[in-house]
């Protein structure tokens, strides 16, 4: 009978996962709907929707005529139930103050509250930071603090779970060992960190050109930096210490092998991209305002800025062709605030080098995501964790 009874019990919450899964995926839902999705009984599905509405995380949103008899009810997903908050740390390159944008994001996977801050971080503890801005999101948002189960952080460095530490980040403080942990034992409920060109290429997968791409490579071409985030399949390629992707230290000699050795950061990167346009006598406060004026010389018939545009997708073709030779991604796209200023005469230009350069053919695109890639990103992951965790709580009997 024990063991009879433990049988019902997980049956139960097997099925309450499988009802629940259903409705966080696809949006609301009627009885009927849910019990061809499942392949559960009228009886079964009934109760489990009896049991998720009592706890809270569905509930009747409207009806829906059933032919005859009464209207079907409509289930949906509490939004209230849970929510995730986002946070984006980005040094933009053109500031001397990083910028804090924190989201928080609801169940259903509707945006509540979104803010953006200037945070001086060699004058601010990153803890303390953190915890302000998870007050004052959550103010914006009109919610309260308890139903935040997840904070998911994108930050420019390499993330190694093995010893809970950010390598390769040039934020102060955000490298200090104990620092994630700090964060978790502050915040109360679990901390998510993860390179930003990572969780970039997550929003690039779910709302970008990555979306119908089996695989891909995201070149992210930013105001401070480079990176490379390596898209298998939807899942990500982090490496042995989560330093897969830091593409800007990929050493490179300019004229063959007794050239000067140089830094790929040193040919693409922000600084690069200034120092190359003034060459060609364009200039702007920042290396995305500096592209963004060169397409529109070049779309207005200036050779000069046609020239500057074409000189910089030599160098970046020059290590994209590495990568090419290594991974042979069926898509590369380019991203990042320089990439995104690009917008396709870049990515044509690229493509055009590095069909010369490379030893391999691959398809260029340029990102198709508009907003912070990597909040966007962070959303995707945060609402994801939450969900998963709901989920397997429910499995649990």
């Amino acid at each position: 009978m024990t063991h009879l009874g433990g049988s019902s019990k997980l049956l139960r919450a097997m099925n309450d996962a499988a009802a629940l899964s259903h409705v966080l995926e696809r949006g609301p839902l009627t009885r009927g709907e849910l019990r061809d999705l499942t392949g559960l009984s009228k009886p079964t599905i009934s109760e489990a929707l009896r049991r998720l509405t009592e706890a809270g995380l569905v509930s009747v949103v409207g009806y829906v005529s059933a032919g005859p008899g009464p209207n079907a009810e409509v289930y949906a997903v509490n939004p209230d139930a849970a929510y995730a908050v986002a946070l984006s740390v980005r040094d933009r390159g053109d500031s001397d103050t990083p910028t804090v944008t924190a989201a928080l994001t609801d169940l259903a996977g509707t945006v509540r509250g979104r803010l953006e801050s200037a945070v001086d971080f060699a004058r601010t503890d990153p803890v303390a930071a953190v915890v302000d801005t998870l007050e004052s999101v959550c103010k914006e948002a009109g919610v309260a603090r308890d139903p935040v189960a997840q904070v998911q952080i994108a930050v420019a460095g390499s993330y190694d779970p093995r010893g809970d530490v950010l390598h390769h980040v040039e934020v102060p403080g955000w490298g200090r060992p104990g620092l994630v942990e700090e964060l978790r034992r502050r915040l109360g409920v679990p901390v998510g960190v993860d390179n930003d060109v990572n969780l970039a290429a997550v929003a690039e997968r779910a709302h970008g050109a990555g979306r119908d791409a089996e695989s891909f490579a995201l070149l992210w071409l930013g105001e401070a930096g480079l990176g490379l985030a390596i898209d298998l399949g939807g899942s990500l390629l982090r490496g042995a210490r989560g330093g897969a992707g830091e593409i800007g230290y990929m050493p490179m000699n300019l004229a063959g092998g007794g050239g000067e050795r140089v830094a790929f950061q040193d040919l693409v990167g922000g600084g690069a991209v200034l120092e190359l346009a003034a060459a060609h006598g364009i200039t702007a406060p920042s290396a995305a305002q500096t592209m963004a004026a060169a397409v529109a010389r070049a779309g207005a018939d200036d050779p000069a800025a046609s020239e500057f545009v074409t000189a910089l997708a030599g160098r970046i073709a020059i290590g994209l062709s590495a990568v090419v030779a290594v991974l042979d991604p069926p898509l590369v796209v380019i991203g990042g605030e320089v990439g995104q200023a690009g917008g396709d005469l870049l990515g044509t230009a690229v493509a055009s080098a590095l069909a010369e350069a490379a030893p391999l053919d691959t398809t260029i695109a340029t990102t198709r995501v508009q907003d912070d890639a990597a909040l966007l990103g962070a959303q995707e992951a945060g609402r994801a964790f939450v969900r998963e965790t709901i989920l397997a709580s429910l499995r649990r009997p």
